[in-house]
């Protein structure tokens, strides 16, 4: 009977690191609460005082507000569960369930932004000038504040390197390792930056288009700058369900990536890949699954070794021996 101690470096489980929490979740946190408040001034503002740029960057903060919101819950739940084993590799993907919910939100929300600037533009209102640049400018500030909350961090994130092999041949062989990688980025974390650093460039819009309709008369510009605005949500949404729908759908890792893989183990010429999969679990966490036909003897430990699958948290090499 095998005892546990000959085993345990094979035991492991599937959190990654998951279940610490990131640096971005409270920042986070702190940001839905200055985005939620500056929406609500700016709405009741942009309606009170007839602008749509300034109700249309509300509606912006509105739209982020939501998507900061579910990028928060994704952080909790993935933090909550990371340990449940129904995930058969861990919670990472909850961060891409919600980057693409948000995602649609966002898209919703700009085509209702460009809906009402089309009738503000086909219909002007009258804007009191005076109010609508006073508030804007706060939303800036507001913004800005909000970019320096994320950004003295957006770029620093820790998670668990883990690595996991199998031999396949007349038996199986396991290689277990731990690691920490550094400097990586959160991309929840990421994303909530560029959004902020988005609605500060609205604000931006919004006061421009209330001052050239203030000096020079062109009250086209504010609802042509709600349209603009809505441009700015919809590219920045349609990014989004790029990249999350990618990691959602398993979709390979780019080329070069796999073809330095192939390139490493063929390069004996005794070797040859006969099945490659590479793929995305979680922000910044990847998953190898590979099977290498070979005239040597090596083990999955050598093949990794030789590979340097440091980036990769889960690796299973399956190895058939051909003479």
């Amino acid at each position: 009977m095998m005892h546990d101690s000959e085993i345990s470096r094979w035991i492991h489980d599937h959190r990654f690191g998951q279940d610490l929490k990131k640096p971005g979740e409270s920042r986070t946190l702190a940001v839905i609460a200055l985005t939620m408040t500056m929406m609500v001034i700016e709405v009741g503002a942009g309606i009170r005082f007839g602008s749509m740029a300034l109700l249309a960057d509300g509606i912006h903060m509105a739209s982020h507000a939501v998507a900061l919101g579910i990028n928060a819950f994704a952080y909790y739940y993935a933090r909550r569960h990371a340990g449940d084993p129904s995930f058969s590799f861990g919670t990472g993907k909850v961060n891409a369930l919600g980057g693409y919910t948000g995602a649609v939100l966002l898209a919703m929300f700009s085509i209702g932004m460009a809906w009402e600037s089309i009738e503000r533009l086909i219909s002007p209102t009258s804007i009191a000038f005076d109010h609508a640049i006073f508030v804007a400018i706060v939303g800036l500030v507001v913004n800005g504040a909000s970019v320096f909350i994320l950004g003295e961090n957006h770029h620093h994130d820790h998670h668990h390197d883990h690595d996991h092999d199998h031999d396949h041949d007349h038996g199986h062989d396991h290689g277990h390792d731990h690691g920490h990688d550094h400097g990586h980025h959160d991309h929840n974390l990421r994303s909530a930056y560029l959004h902020v650093m988005a609605d500060a460039l609205t604000s931006v819009t919004a006061i421009v288009a209330l001052l050239a309709a203030k000096y020079f008369g062109w009250i086209w510009m504010d609802p042509v700058m709600g349209i603009l605005g809505s441009l700015l949500v919809g590219r920045w949404s349609i990014g989004l369900l790029r990249q999350t729908s990618r990691s959602l759908l398993d979709r390979q890792l780019p080329e070069s990536k796999l073809e330095r893989i192939r390139s490493a183990i063929e390069a004996d010429g005794l070797s040859r890949v006969t099945d490659l999969h590479a793929w995305e679990i979680g922000p910044q966490l990847h998953c190898l699954m590979a099977s290498v036909a070979t005239r040597t003897e090596r083990s999955p430990d050598d093949f990794r070794e030789m590979l340097h699958l440091d980036d990769f948290q889960h690796v299973t090499l399956e190895i058939h021996r051909v003479k």
